[in-house]
């Protein structure tokens, strides 16, 4: 089966650091793939906070993820400071994705790059809903 093959989204006008917890550890000592997608999941909500948005008003839709594409390229153990850099990328009628860049800035490492698609949803309608515009702006400004 062939690797999924992600590539960096310069720039990342966004960034966060996040430390590992022992808890995020799997059975091998290591960063485990589903405590990652955890970690992305803060750097998300940092990253909406950072424009005055959150998962349930993103620009005054609400947000629901349809999937996630993650590339690992080095281990990450418990007490390393990880950095998420974000940017908004692709807006489409109904979403965007997020491209995010996990490095460990005391070596430059590069861990993981993480892809995630983001839907515009109405959760009291249970449906997806347009792009608002200002989220389709932050997609503009940080490509």
């Amino acid at each position: 089966m062939p690797r999924l093959d992600l590539k960096s989204r310069e720039p990342y006008p966004f960034s966060c650091e996040i430390v590992v917890r022992t808890t995020d550890l799997n059975y091998g000592g290591h960063l485990g793939n589903d405590r990652l997608l955890s970690l992305v999941q803060e750097a998300r909500v940092a990253f909406l906070a950072a424009h005055g948005w959150n998962e349930l008003d993103c620009g005054g839709a609400g947000l629901i993820m349809a999937d996630a594409a993650l590339s690992y390229r080095a281990e990450a153990f418990a007490g390393d400071m990880l950095r998420f850099e974000v940017a908004a990328v692709e807006p489409s009628r109904v979403g965007f994705r997020l491209a995010m860049r996990v490095t460990r800035p005391d070596d430059g490492d590069e861990v993981a790059l993480v892809e995630t698609g983001m839907v515009c949803f109405d959760y009291a309608r249970r449906r997806p809903v347009a792009l608002p515009e200002a989220v389709r702006a932050a997609c503009r400004q940080e490509a």
